[in-house]
């Protein structure tokens, strides 16, 4: 039997979930398809439980450093235990998964267990976990299926050796050395947590610097630190060849900045070289669908993609591969399917990396400004100058701020504790075109580390009263 509906999402991660709520809430009658657990990767694999095992590493690494503390029988010794880690994580993914299921309920939105494929007539296949396999119908489907680890021809995650950042939480005990190819936001995350959990770790990366894309002169001063915090980061490193050596895997490569061939040695290998999409889902459809570079699914503005009835969001049409990112475009993907013509600005995305100190941009770096030759302005405050962070002993951090010529921000770029919580007030600022004496006209508490915000504003405009203006 074929049922009939107004939506079918495919995908209940932070991008399918999102959307199918809003469109219930739009009065449509929605499907919502998940072929593992609802939240996705983001919610059971991803986000959630390593910013719960960042928090709690955290914790102890604040301890380790914390020249105030004398050794006493309550502190000595201190270290955070693996098994109970693991069981904590799954505990707070299971509440925040319970409460998506809740919310799904609420909103009569019906929850498919299975797997889905797209038909050639445009319909949707399911094979379910149980029971028959069954065929549905809609006005319009959105795909939110999301993406997947990438990984090099010679090095195949097997689960034991060669691993994803997924199988890494599930290990049985932390490794004595851990490789991590890839200095992007999971390698860097991922390394932070395990050499605090007492790994030692060594992050190789394939381009000149961490974080590629993101501001260079920040992620050149983040690289410095991590590298302080115990991170062994190798850079411009080009990886070819793995093999075993008793319990290790050992890779064999060159460095492309002095030619000089390098071999690295570790208990375990982690794969965090990128992500692919899952395409799978088209299924037979698979012809009628136009793939872009990285085969990522081409969409138009509202998130319509060739097939007329069929939309998608998030990792699946690239660019920023981020959770919130992906909530975002779902809702205007569904507001679209409504007759509303909404549009997404992907400029307007920010991005933070939970290293300590955070990371956080939005907008233009730096670079993109200079390139693009765009006339700008630098606003800029170092941490050192703000008094919160001088009594957090977190003065390592810096705010830019580029402005054009019309006073508006062109981009932003936090180091900083907590500076994920921060950009929000500069992403806001671009979005309604603030200019930037009046972010720093703004009254900021005293003392707290926005206050560099509202400084590195008025710096741009030479007003800046706690640094030197130029």
């Amino acid at each position: 039997m074929i049922v009939d509906f107004d939506l079918i999402v495919i995908g209940g991660g932070p991008g399918g979930y999102v959307a199918a709520i809003r469109a219930a809430q739009l009065g449509q009658k929605v499907a919502l398809i998940e072929r593992e657990e609802l939240g996705g990767v983001c919610m059971n694999w991803g986000c959630i439980p390593t910013k719960f095992l960042l928090h709690q590493t955290g914790l102890l690494h604040q301890i380790e450093k914390n020249k105030y503390l004398v050794s006493s029988s309550t502190n000595q010794g201190l270290k955070l235990d693996w098994t109970k880690l693991k069981q904590g994580r799954q505990k707070i993914v299971q509440q925040l998964v319970k409460g998506v299921e809740f919310l799904l309920n609420r909103n009569s939105i019906e929850i498919i267990k299975g797997e889905a494929h797209l038909t050639s007539e445009g319909r949707v296949k399911i094979t379910q976990k149980e029971g028959p396999s069954r065929l549905l119908k809609a006005k319009n489907i959105l795909l939110a299926t999301g993406s997947r680890p990438a990984q090099l021809p010679f090095l195949i995650p097997d689960g034991q050796k060669i691993i994803t950042s997924r199988q890494l939480l599930d290990i049985d005990k932390i490794p004595e050395k851990l490789v991590v190819i890839g200095a992007g936001v999971i390698g860097l995350e991922m390394g932070t947590i395990f050499s605090r959990l007492g790994a030692k770790v060594v992050v190789i990366e394939l381009l000149p610097s961490i974080l590629p894309g993101a501001e260079e002169s920040l992620t050149r001063r983040l690289s410095r630190i991590l590298s302080r915090q115990g991170l062994d980061i190798l850079t411009q490193m080009k990886v070819e060849k793995a093999s075993l050596n008793g319990q290790n895997v050992v890779l064999e490569g060159y460095c492309s900045r002095t030619n000089k061939s390098f071999k690295e040695e570790g208990e375990k290998v982690l794969l965090a070289i990128g992500r692919k999409p899952n395409t799978e889902v088209l299924g037979e459809a698979v012809p009628k669908f136009k793939l872009i570079n990285g085969g990522f699914l081409q969409v138009n503005q509202y998130f319509q993609t060739t097939l007329p009835q069929v939309w998608a969001i998030g990792d699946l049409i690239g660019g920023k591969l981020l959770a919130h990112k992906a909530s975002h475009q779902g809702i205007v993907a569904v507001e679209n399917m409504a007759g509303k013509k909404q549009t997404f600005d992907e400029n307007l995305v920010p991005l933070a990396v939970f290293t300590e100190p955070e990371l956080a941009s939005v907008g233009l770096t730096e670079k993109e400004v200079v390139e693009k030759g765009i006339s700008y302005s630098l606003g800029q405050f170092p941490l050192r100058a703000n008094g919160r962070a001088v009594t957090m002993d977190e003065v390592d951090g810096q705010v830019r701020i580029l402005v054009d010529k019309e006073g508006c921000l062109l981009g932003a770029h936090l180091l900083a504790p907590h500076a994920s919580e921060m950009i929000t007030e500069l992403v806001l600022a671009m979005k309604e075109r603030v200019k930037v004496t009046e972010i720093g006209e703004s009254v900021h508490i005293h003392p707290t580390l926005a206050e560099s915000i509202m400084e590195a504003a008025l710096n741009a405009a030479g007003r800046a009263i706690h640094t030197i203006n130029k």
